[in-house]
């Protein structure tokens, strides 16, 4: 089958898939209409489905494509990819219906079995670059493990929330990492004048404040540092990245919808952690730099990198369409929407979640619709 043949087929499928209807579910049940299951509930499945449902899939349906072409040697296709796509999916499955112990046994599973599918020829090749991805990802399941022993009671229940936190701290730097890579590297290829670049001081910065903060966030449970110094080091975090975007020259690529949608999302993470200072302070609420991290700049980036690398690797030109452009605004207003609302709605605060959520299953809705058939479709001659 030919969305067995690498692993961005089943995974974007899957992801973009999930992102409608997990949302669909989750606005029924922030209606009231419906519950969410039997093991996770409310918002903690809806944030867990997001990080460990959602972002997950795009993760391996990326580090299963790119861990191929950064080292030339093979990742997991046919059945054994069609058997990680068939964990993933039956772990979102019972995790609505139960048993909790098997839903959460399942679902801790599928980290670790990315982990292992690109560690093979990360290591093999002596690709000592990557390591630290693969790190990441082992990192990441350790923290997810976690969740889901707080969850179910074997841990001390503060660190179900904390956890949730950290592995969005995990995912970020991930990304920071991948964007670092792709995004100068795209613009130098397709704009010629431009110069785009990294100051090894300010990637020093902008990791080791991060993971600083990944740190404090971890140990917040049983120690707080003071609400002044942790807003400092998320200013610090957020004018670094600031900077690093800074220095990639983003608006040369006004031109060129695929190259600009990256920087544009990769823009939120500075924003985010500026919110993220704010909330330390009690200024804003948490849920506003909580959603401008996931939705504005990891979402977005995703559903960016989603794009390109669906059209590249199956033979189509690098051009943005007017539905990818719409598709990639429709989630920038559902950022945007959710943010202002947690801000600003005030009693019509609902109504702007519904808008914001139409505006994602909108925004995937018309991803599906264009590439489920590049997806599933033997590559172009």
């Amino acid at each position: 089958m030919s969305i067995f043949q690498l692993g961005f087929r089943p995974f974007y499928t899957l992801a973009s898939v999930f992102a409608i209807v997990a949302l669909i579910v989750w606005l029924l049940a922030f209606a009231g209409f419906s519950g969410t299951g039997g093991y996770l509930h409310s918002v903690v499945w809806h944030s867990h489905e997001m990080l460990f449902g959602f972002a997950t899939a795009v993760i391996a349906g990326f580090l299963f494509t790119a861990v191929r072409n950064w080292t030339g040697l093979p990742t997991p296709t046919g059945l054994a990819l069609a058997a990680i796509a068939a964990l993933w999916l039956l772990a979102r499955v019972l995790i609505i219906t139960g048993p909790a112990p098997i839903a959460a046994t399942i679902d801790v599973l599928f980290l670790p079995a990315i982990a292992l599918a690109i560690a093979g020829p990360i290591l093999s090749s002596k690709n000592v670059r990557n390591y630290k991805v693969l790190a990441i990802v082992l990192v990441l399941a350790a923290v997810h493990a976690v969740f889901h022993l707080a969850t179910l009671g074997y841990l001390q229940p503060w660190l179900s929330r904390i956890s949730l936190f950290v592995s969005i701290d995990i995912v970020v730097i991930l990304m920071a990492i991948v964007g670092g890579r792709v995004i100068p590297a795209f613009t130098n290829n397709a704009v010629p004048e431009a110069n785009s670049r990294h100051e090894s001081w300010v990637e020093i910065i902008t990791f080791t404040s991060m993971l600083l903060v990944v740190f404090l966030t971890a140990i917040s449970g049983a120690w707080t540092p003071p609400s002044m110094i942790m807003s400092l080091l998320l200013i610090v975090v957020a004018a670094a990245h600031a900077t690093r975007l800074a220095l990639w020259e983003p608006g040369k690529t006004l031109h060129s919808p695929l190259l600009w949608m990256m920087p544009v999302a990769y823009s939120w993470i500075p924003f985010a952690f500026l919110l993220r200072a704010l909330a330390s302070q009690n200024i804003v609420p948490a849920s506003a730099w909580i959603h401008a991290i996931t939705m504005g700049a990891v979402s977005g980036l995703m559903l960016a990198m989603m794009m390109r690398s669906s059209l590249g690797h199956t033979g189509r030109e690098l051009v943005a369409s007017r539905t990818d452009m719409s598709a990639f605004v429709l989630l920038q207003l559902a950022a945007i929407v959710r943010v202002v609302a947690s801000i600003l709605a005030g009693e019509t605060f609902r109504y702007w979640i519904v808008a914001s959520g139409l505006l994602w299953i909108l925004a995937f809705l018309l991803f599906v619709l264009r590439y489920l058939p590049m997806l599933s479709r033997p590559r172009a001659s």
